[in-house]
């Protein structure tokens, strides 16, 4: 039975190794990603802040990675974070949307921010969570910008 735990063991940190030079994809792919959206939808600068350091993480194609998303098995664990944040909504697919769905995407970003469900606690632990005003001010803009959309 140890021999059989050795082994196993042996392998798993082989594994790892391995794992560490084949990483996922990076979600990178520049500021031109979000510049549709930002055009369109007319954010004041401190809107911007608030969707550059709370949202375009996951909900874009220019991700901005921490030291730590270099280890694994952390890297997949954000790859999987972005990836599942994309398909629930990307503001780099902003200009694909129609009015029906820019509506209804917006209407889900006040849902989730009112019931603090975004940003997941995963992200807040280590980059903080929005204050009241900052939910404010996210959640007017979006109630603002869906008029434009009905």
């Amino acid at each position: 039975m140890k021999k059989i735990i050795k082994y196993v063991s042996i392998f798993l940190v082989i594994a790892l190794i391995i794992m560490q030079f084949i990483g996922p994809d990076k979600n990178q792919s520049g500021y031109e990603s979000v510049a549709y959206f930002e055009n369109e939808t007319k954010p004041t600068p401190e809107l911007k802040e608030i969707l550059r350091s709370n949202c375009y993480d996951c909900h874009s194609n220019q991700t901005i990675y921490p030291w730590y998303a270099e280890i694994v098995p952390v890297s997949y664990w954000l790859s999987h974070h972005v990836d599942e944040g994309k398909e629930h909504f990307n503001v780099s697919d902003w200009e694909q949307y129609s009015a029906k769905k820019r509506d209804h995407k917006l209407e889900e970003l006040i849902e989730e921010v009112e019931e603090g469900e975004m940003p997941l606690s995963s992200y807040t632990w280590i980059h903080g969570n929005l204050d009241t005003e900052e939910k404010e001010v996210l959640i007017n803009w979006a109630n603002s910008l869906r008029l434009k959309y009905k």
